[in-house]
């Protein structure tokens, strides 16, 4: 008996590597020996292993098996290799071919029963087996939708160990009541995550002031903060923002789903996502739930990473612990986010439009005389929002109630979702242009250094943020974030440079929390 070789997948968050697994029975102590696993992780699946083979009618040979799976440094968890493990071991024994499965990659959970279960994060691992040039993987029934997704790489999807062996035997496989997923699966759009979908921003009457920062935001990029007491549409806005979004493109639409098979969520019959996600994490959830969690064997994304290339939201945003609030600031800024794990430091994307709803004060009256609050917790309540976080949020709007008259005056004037998005596509489309040449997408990405040294404003426009930072209503960081609102301003008009107006709009838009807007 020689070597028998085929390959798995180990992932690292949304990164993965292709890892060869090679079989060999020969003389020395009977059993199952598994190297460059854990000892947790080995015990379990040689358990499992032996099992599922035996189960399969297929007599689990009393010699000495070695398995290795190199490279044996890389660390390895879950059952993920148990399909390529056995696989290897039963071609190892000349069950089937050892050439039969030397080309594909086998990704799957093995039940003791020899059903092939469904793991997650298998479009990522499918990703990276085309890279690695593989031609054909093997996974579960269950994940053959989502592994079909990814073009260029033959998708065998089975439900029992005993069906491959057939399959790579060449003879029929039993019926086990399967479908060939490619007869059953059509990639088709999926509503956005988290919202129903007949949200309309028409429907928010009275905060015209609100839905035009809804609109900025939508078309640049740029995080959001809004502020006024219960009743100003807060949850409003920021649930309708989704709809004001283009459609993710092919690569966005698989990094996105990528991040969301990896945290087992994806919906079976329709996996591939292609409108922006909305995640909206309670205050009550632990700091992990919101930045991405760690546990023995694997690291999960997050809100804020499974919110990515849509909204994540965060209502009575200072109601969250302050440590998560300052640890958001990073991420927002950077557009990725990193949790440490027994697998090391693993890296999420993470480029959400966050908006931050919040009262000003605890118990959301809808004006001084009226709040309950002790003066100094009404005073301390919005400070709890970090500065280092409210400094990465370009636009900041505080609502006020509607009056009688706002309200009539937007039966006929609140305009709809689509006709807004419209704009915001021209909006992204000049953007886009102006930065075909950059690795950005929209004006909130563009580094501060960049952004001053390659689009600068003309001199009267300058002149304006130069006053405003002499006299200290600007930061240097606050400078950026008013050039980039700027930016996109005179996308949405049809410029082609910032105007003053647009300068002047800008700086209103970040220190936005001094008078309402629809004052």
């Amino acid at each position: 008996m020689g070597i028998a070789r085929t390959r798995a997948i180990a992932l690292f968050g949304i990164e993965a590597i292709v890892v060869d697994v090679e079989g060999s029975i020969t003389d020395g102590t009977p059993g199952l020996h598994l190297i460059g696993l854990s000892d947790t992780v080995r015990n379990e699946i040689r358990d499992r292993v032996r099992a599922a083979i035996i189960n399969s009618d297929q007599q689990f040979p009393h010699r000495h098996i070695a398995v290795s799976l190199f490279p044996i440094s890389l660390p390895k968890q879950g059952s993920v290799f148990d399909l390529a493990i056995a696989v290897a071991v039963l071609a190892a024994n000349n069950v089937i071919p050892a050439q039969a499965c030397a080309s594909m990659a086998l990704i799957g959970e093995l039940g003791l029963d020899w059903q092939v279960r469904p793991v997650h994060g298998v479009l990522p691992a499918v990703l990276a087996a085309v890279e690695a040039g593989v031609s054909v993987v093997v996974v579960s029934q269950a994940n053959a939708a989502e592994a079909s997704l990814v073009p260029g790489i033959d998708v065998i999807g089975v439900t029992s160990l005993g069906t491959l062996i057939a399959q790579l035997r060449g003879m029929s496989p039993p019926d086990e009541g399967g479908d060939d997923p490619h007869d059953s699966y059509h990639p088709t759009a999926h509503p956005t995550i988290g919202l129903p979908g007949d949200l309309d921003l028409a429907q928010v009457r009275g905060q015209a002031g609100g839905r035009k920062a809804v609109e900025v935001a939508a078309a640049g990029g740029h995080h959001l903060a809004l502020v006024g007491p219960a009743g100003t549409s807060a949850v409003m806005l920021a649930e309708r923002l989704p709809g004001l979004l283009p459609d993710l493109d092919h690569d966005t639409a698989l990094e996105v789903t990528a991040l969301h098979s990896l945290a087992n969520i994806l919906p079976p019959d329709k996996p591939l996502i292609v409108r922006p996600p909305f995640r909206a994490p309670h205050h009550t959830d632990p700091r992990g739930a919101v930045l991405g969690a760690r546990t023995s064997r694997t690291v999960h994304p997050g809100a804020v990473a499974l919110a990515h290339r849509g909204v994540l939201f965060l209502d009575d945003a200072p109601e969250f612990s302050v440590q998560t609030l300052k640890s958001l600031a990073r991420p927002l800024e950077d557009g990725t986010v990193t949790v440490s794990g027994a697998q090391g430091i693993v890296t999420f994307p993470a480029r959400p439009i966050a908006v931050l709803a919040a009262h000003p004060c605890p118990c959301g009256a809808p004006d001084a005389q009226a709040c309950t609050c002790p003066p100094g917790v009404r005073q301390r309540y919005l400070a709890r929002l970090p500065r280092s976080l409210l400094d990465r949020v370009g636009i900041k709007v505080r609502l006020a109630p509607a009056s009688p008259a706002e309200l009539r005056r937007d039966l006929a004037a609140a305009e709809s979702s689509r006709r807004v998005a419209d704009r915001v596509q021209v909006a992204r489309d000049r953007a886009a242009r102006r930065l075909a040449d950059t690795p950005w997408r929209t004006n909130a990405e563009i580094p501060g250094p960049e952004l001053r040294r390659r689009f600068t404003p003309p001199a009267q426009a300058t002149a304006i943020l130069d006053a405003a930072l002499t006299g200290g209503q600007l930061t240097p960081r606050g400078l950026d974030q008013v050039l980039r609102l700027a930016w996109t301003l005179a996308d949405l008009s049809g410029s082609t440079a910032p105007s003053p107006e647009d300068i002047t709009t800008a700086l209103r838009l970040w220190d936005g929390f001094s008078e309402p807007p629809n004052s």
